[in-house]
Formats: C-alpha cells, structure tokens, sequence
C-alpha cells in the first residue's frame, strides 16, 4: 500500500494527523513563557484533550493495523515462482543452479519441489498469496469507560453549579487582594477545601479554583475566598466587582446585587489541609496568600475549639511587605483575644515574619498590638524552630 495515500486519504492517517498536531499545541501552550504571556492561549487549548481522545476512538477504524490469516499456505519468507516470474524479478541462485535452462513459464503446480532445496532450508515454496484481515479495534475499550465516567463527574458538577451564588460583600484589601463572601443554599464545606469560581463575563469557558477563606458553619451561612490579582482573568473579575464600588468594603442591599456578574461555584473539593484540626499538635507554614487554607481553620476555630482534637497550634506566616498581615490580621487578633479570654494563650502560637524591610516596622493600629510583639524581621531558621517546636511537644 502507499503511505501516502495511508497518510492523507484515510481515516488513521488524517485522525493521526490531527492529533500529533493537537498534542503539539498543547505541549506548546504549556510552556512556562506561553503560561505567563498569555494564560488563556495554554486554557483553551488544553480543553483540546477532548477532540483528542474522540480522534483516538476514530482512529482505529480503518484497519490499518493487519495479521496474517493463511500462515500455513503462505508462511514469512516463503518464495511464490509464478509471482516471481509475472513481475520479472530476478531468480534466486539456488534456483538458478538447479534449472539453468529455466524460462519465463509459469512454475508447473504439479512440479515437485527439490529435495536439497527442502534439505537445506534455502527456500520455501508458497501455495497461495498471503491473505489479511484488519485487528479488531480495541482503543474503545480501554478508553470509553473512563471518559463515560469523566462525562457523567462533568454533568455532576455542571448540575451542582448551575445555579449562581449571592454576593453579600466585596472587601479589597492591601497588595492587590480581593474578598468575596458569597451565600449558596445547601452549600456545606470544612476548613481547608477550595471552590471552583466561575464568572461568563470574564470568560465563558475558564474557571478557576481558589481555597475557601470563610466556611459555613450552623451559625452563618456565608463562606468567601480571597483571591489576589495576579493575571488577567482575576484583573477583569476585580473591575466587575468593584465598577459600582467607590469603598473598601460593601454589603450590598437587595437593590444593588443585580449590579454584579453572575458567579457560579463548583465545589467544594478535598486538600490535605482537611487534616489540620485531626493532630494534636499541627504546624502551619504559609507563605504569603498561600495562608488561604489556614484562615477557613483559624475561622473554625474562632467559632469553637473544644470539639477538635487539636491541641496547640503553630502558626508561621512569612510575607514580603507589611501591609500583607493586614490581610487577615483581624482573624488573628480575634482569635487572640477569644483563647486568652477562655485562659487557652498556648493554645495558638503566632509568629510573623518580615522577609523584606528597610527597618522595624509594625502593623498600623492599636488593636494589633497582639501581632506587633510576635513580629520578626526576616526569614525563618528553620532547624532552630523545628528543634524548638519538637523540644516543647515530645512524643
């Protein structure tokens, strides 16, 4: 067969085309500068992985992969004279030495074949044109289930998110971070889980996840992400959010909330900061917004502690610029203030750090005097702290 024509005018070649030229696009797309540059560009076409395995499923159906079905009558490497001699392909030698006076004839069917010819295994004579049938296609198999079950997981998700939260409140604070609490019926989530966000007039088809800040408890329905602006997708959403906000902070009255984009929430979904409230004894490290998990625990705990087991809690935050602790330095006194009050102070142990600094500063306000005494200038060492925390907490 020609492989051009195999390549370009059947179904495997084309659908084998494609998908190089898809799978090419996406390792493209997914490099680091690309990422950066341009983050809908690496979306969009990775939502190729879809048209990818449908070309896979297509694949298969024409049979391009082959065996053998007439072995006995036409084994691998067998000699055919009448195909031989029809084509004018030249004689083997062996053949040669044993008829010189051999003639472009067809090769006599009832001819015996030449003993030393048999003898010496040089050539085996074939009775019939070798025959073959196209593999029963098998891709499907392997791949039909899991995207049947992907499918039926996508129309889950889509069936629990159709319908768009409330937006309470809007809280834009320092360094390019925005809050937004939300309210969402049935909506039950634990502290460190994340949400989809997604917003169609930002973008119809990204989302994006984002850990919850704030849990609903039996108390309070409300839960919020803080989210930092740090591309375009998060710019846009900003600028929805904020069009009709001239204040910091807003509740918005019942009038008002039409004003603001419609938000859809997938979720929530599990993380391994599920885990923290289920020690004894817990270490929380984070650097900068990456506190997103620790601040929906440190809320749990400032609705109620005595019903974990969670003993004492370490809590490191490092941030580059001082403003950054403003973020949730309200939780943090909160929760301060209330185990001090309950006589628990070992209960949490806060420690800031200031990595970048020209000098001492301090949190502005007097109602943060509680985190300017557990403010340090510059980055953690480590193994004195570890060997502090492991000194303090035996066994």
């Amino acid at each position: 067969q020609d492989p051009r024509k195999l390549l370009f005018a059947t179904v495997p070649g084309l659908t084998g085309v494609i998908m190089v030229l898809v799978l090419f696009l996406m390792c493209t797309a997914s490099t680091y500068a690309i990422r950066v540059s341009n983050y809908d560009i690496f979306w969009y076409t990775h939502n190729l992985f879809f048209v990818f395995y449908m070309l896979l499923m297509l694949h298969v159906s024409g049979g391009v992969l082959k065996y053998q079905t007439n072995l006995e009558e036409h084994p691998p490497g067998c000699f055919n004279p009448n195909k031989t001699l029809r084509q004018n392909m030249t004689v083997p030698k062996a053949f040669e030495e044993l008829f010189p006076h051999y003639t472009a004839e067809p090769f006599p069917e009832n001819l015996p074949v030449p003993e030393p010819l048999v003898q010496n295994n040089f050539m085996r004579i074939c009775s019939e044109e070798p025959k073959f049938q196209s593999h029963f296609p098998e891709t499907w198999f392997w791949i039909s289930g899991p995207l049947c079950l992907y499918c039926v997981e996508r129309l889950y998700r889509y069936i629990r998110s159709n319908k768009p939260v409330t937006i309470t409140s809007v809280i834009s604070h320092p360094s390019n971070v925005l809050e937004v609490r939300m309210v969402k019926d049935d909506f039950k989530a634990r502290p460190g889980q994340y949400v989809i966000l997604h917003c169609p007039r930002v973008s119809t088809l990204e989302s994006h996840p984002f850990t919850l800040t704030m849990c609903p408890t039996d108390t309070k329905a409300t839960f919020g992400v803080h989210l930092k602006v740090v591309g375009d997708w998060t710019e846009r959403f900003r600028d929805l959010l904020l069009l009709h906000s001239n204040q910091d902070a807003e509740i918005l009255p019942i009038f008002q909330q039409r004003r603001y984009p419609k938000l859809y929430v997938d979720g929530p979904f599990g993380s391994p900061f599920e885990e923290s409230l289920n020690y004894e004894v817990s270490l929380c490290v984070a650097g900068g917004i990456g506190v997103t998990p620790f601040a929906s625990v440190l809320n749990t705990l400032l609705d109620g502690w005595k019903c974990y087991k969670l003993r004492r809690l370490y809590f490191i935050w490092v941030c580059r610029d001082i403003e950054s602790f403003r973020w949730f330095a309200d939780l943090l006194c909160m929760l301060h203030n209330k185990l001090w009050q309950e006589n628990r102070p070992d209960y949490i142990n806060i420690q800031l750090y200031l990595s970048q600094t020209d000098g001492i500063q301090k949190i502005i306000g007097e109602k943060y005097q509680a985190l300017n005494s557990r403010l340090l200038i510059g980055r953690p060492r480590w193994k004195l702290l570890l060997d502090e925390i492991a000194k303090c907490n035996r066994r």
